[in-house]
C-alpha cells in the first residue's frame, strides 16, 4: 500500500513496516541531489520529526518521519549515490525503512489520488 505526506514523502507499507522516500514532485523541486543524510538504525522518531536531510544543487530540505516508528534499515546505496533520489525516487532511491509503532497513524496519510490533487494545486 502506498501513502503520501504533504511534505512530499512516500511510504510503501507492508505488514508492520514501511519503506520511506521522497516523491517525484520533491526531487523535481530540489533538482540534482548531491548528498543525503540518513538516520541511525535503531533510532525512534515521532511523526513530523526530522529524520534525514537531502541536499541538491539548489537547496537543502529536511526529510520528515511520516509516522511514528523506529529505523530498521537505511539505504546505503543512496548514501553512496545520492542521484538515485532523482533517477528512481519511488524505487532504488528510497531513504529508510521503519518498524511502524502506531498503525492507526497510517489513516492520517494521503492516498495517491489525494496527493496528486495536492501537488496539482502547488
Amino acid at each position: 500500500m502506498m501513502k503520501f505526506t504533504s511534505d512530499h514523502e512516500w511510504l510503501a507499507i507492508s505488514g508492520g513496516t514501511a519503506t520511506v522516500g521522497i516523491t517525484h514532485h520533491a526531487q523535481d523541486a530540489l533538482g540534482d541531489v548531491v548528498f543525503v543524510e540518513l538516520p541511525e538504525v535503531g533510532k525512534a522518531f515521532a511523526t513530523k520529526e526530522v529524520a534525514g536531510v537531502v541536499e541538491s544543487v539548489k537547496a537543502a530540505a529536511d526529510v520528515y518521519m511520516p509516522i511514528t516508528g523506529t529505523i530498521i534499515e537505511v539505504n546505503e546505496a543512496l548514501r553512496a549515490t545520492p542521484a538515485l533520489a532523482n533517477s528512481d525516487p519511488l524505487g532504488t532511491g528510497w531513504f529508510f525503512k521503519i518498524k511502524i509503532s502506531d498503525p492507526a497513524e497510517i489513516d492520517d496519510l494521503m492516498d495517491e489520488d489525494s496527493y496528486t490533487t495536492l501537488i496539482a494545486k502547488a
